[in-house]
């Protein structure tokens, strides 16, 4: 019968080892659990050390994507109002799921809850995976009760979110596509076929059309300043990159993208979704206006309208409703105050709040539409003047090297 190696976490906490006779794994798995362990790390002997370093290398890298945390929140959410508790609830979802590190922070979280750690601080300790809204909404669930309805909520915000992040993404991809392979056109023609026909028109005594003249030049300085053109690219990528690590840098960054001409107005009606959609389930949940700007400015995923919400804040402290300092913010349409403002007067916010989220989510979609509508005839244009532009570059001289010729 073959034998178990096993890492697993006993009723204090603690890790430990051992080994167990089964016929497979997953017996070897439910023998660790009935002794009432949870089994982190289940390897057969004689080939542990290559599974234990490959399992720890996949751990590291993996990561968590929205479906897989739908996935989670869901699971949470049926075993707990089931009446599982929460230590079975960690260990099932251990055992059950694929994601390695799925699997650990179970295992972490139900050690941390062992040892008198409340679930949000469990959840706290695991930023990269939850959210500063995941983790604030568990919070108000656990202190009030209603953590099913919680895990609801959050389910709804998780898959609302990553649809319209899907919904852009689509909304972009075909652009970037294009435009990489124009890009690699451009580079072809310029390289490798431009030279070769500017050197038969030179050696045929053909003076160089304007558009010959300025591929000439681009090639020039490609093969003989390409260094310093690669060295100038990789500088400016490396500079932004470190720079946009830096608030101020995000701020600039994201204040950019929020005025562009096409793109700024899709971003500014996703943004205006997601926050009217946490802000209802915020403040539906009992979590208060203030706190709810801290979770938002945390959240809110654009580093602009986070300054804008410390401002509100620090209005809000001196006992003025929500709609006034919006009015006063900047990026926020007022359709969106105007309804704030007649929430805040009927006592229906996270009611109004729904509806701006219901009516920015159809704007949204009718953007990414119109969008990809217009990002057609643009591009076709813009491959037209490319290739425009190389045909007049070979085309112009040897219409003068024929009329020679004849």
């Amino acid at each position: 019968m073959p034998k178990y190696s096993y890492q697993a976490i006993n009723e204090n906490g603690n890790t430990i080892t051992g080994s167990v006779e089964s016929d497979s794994i997953e017996m070897a798995k439910s023998i660790i659990a009935s002794k009432g362990y949870i089994p982190s790390k289940v390897v057969e002997e004689g080939e542990g050390a290559l599974n234990f370093d490959l399992d720890t290398i996949k751990e590291k890298f993996s990561r968590v994507t929205p479906p897989e945390l739908i996935l989670f929140t869901k699971q949470f959410r049926t075993m707990l109002k089931a009446g599982i508790s929460i230590l079975n609830i960690l260990q099932t979802l251990e055992n059950q799921s694929e994601n390695l590190k799925v699997k650990k922070i179970a295992a972490t979280m139900a050690a941390d809850i062992r040892e008198g750690s409340t679930l949000y601080d469990a959840f706290r300790k695991h930023p990269d995976v939850f959210s500063p809204l995941y983790c604030g909404l568990m919070r108000a669930g656990e202190g009030s009760g209603a953590l099913p309805e919680i895990l609801d909520r959050l389910t709804y915000i998780i898959e609302h979110e990553h649809k319209v992040k899907t919904e852009i993404k689509a909304a972009l991809q075909y652009p970037i596509i294009v435009v990489a392979f124009l890009g690699v056109a451009f580079f072809v023609l310029l390289t490798f076929v431009i030279p070769k026909f500017a050197r038969i028109f030179v050696q045929a005594g053909i003076a160089l059309p304007l558009p010959t003249k300025i591929c000439m030049v681009m090639y020039d300085y490609l093969a003989n300043y390409w260094y310093l053109m690669l060295a100038a690219v990789i500088g400016t990528v490396v500079g932004l990159a470190q720079l946009f690590k830096t608030e101020k840098g995000k701020f600039i960054r994201d204040s950019f993208l929020l005025k562009l001409p096409i793109l700024g107005i899709l971003f500014v009606k996703a943004t205006m979704s997601r926050f009217a959609s946490i802000f209802a389930i915020l403040q539906a949940s009992g979590v208060s206006v203030l706190e709810s700007m801290n979770i938002l400015t945390g959240i809110i995923g654009n580093a602009a309208i986070a300054r804008e919400f410390k401002f509100i804040k620090e209005r809000l402290e001196g006992g003025r409703g929500i709609a006034g300092p919006l009015e006063d913010a900047q990026f926020f349409p007022p359709m969106v105050i105007n309804m704030v403002a007649i929430g805040e007067e009927s006592g229906r916010l996270d009611e109004m709040l729904q509806e701006i989220s219901q009516h920015y989510d159809y704007e949204v979609e009718y953007a990414t539409k119109s969008l990809s509508d217009a990002i057609g005839p643009l591009l076709t244009v813009g491959l037209a003047a490319v290739v425009g532009f190389f045909a007049l570059a070979i085309f112009l001289p040897m219409w003068d090297l024929t009329k020679m010729v004849q």
